[in-house]
């Protein structure tokens, strides 16, 4: 599974045409419907959970930032099947 910005936003820019995904101040530009709609894209891409607590300026300032969290939830899951 690609995590790479370019599959990032390739995957973001259908569902949020207007926003400049290149930004380094992605969250500025996000209203809250943005803000879910890049939860949910992601965590249906990545089989990964996304909560309302993930969605700080840290994690959305651009796309490196997404990466890392999707990154860092990935790692996470693997770490709960290890404990299976």
């Amino acid at each position: 599974m690609e995590i790479t910005r370019q599959h990032i936003k390739a995957l973001l820019q259908d569902i949020l045409p207007l926003v400049d995904l290149d930004s380094d101040f992605l969250f500025a530009e996000l209203d809250s419907l943005g803000v879910t709609a890049i939860l949910m894209t992601l965590s249906k891409e990545y089989g990964i959970d996304l909560e309302a607590n993930d969605a700080t300026p840290k994690n959305l300032k651009n796309l490196d930032s997404l990466c890392a969290l999707v990154r860092e939830k990935l790692k996470e899951k693997g770490k709960e099947h290890d404990n299976d």
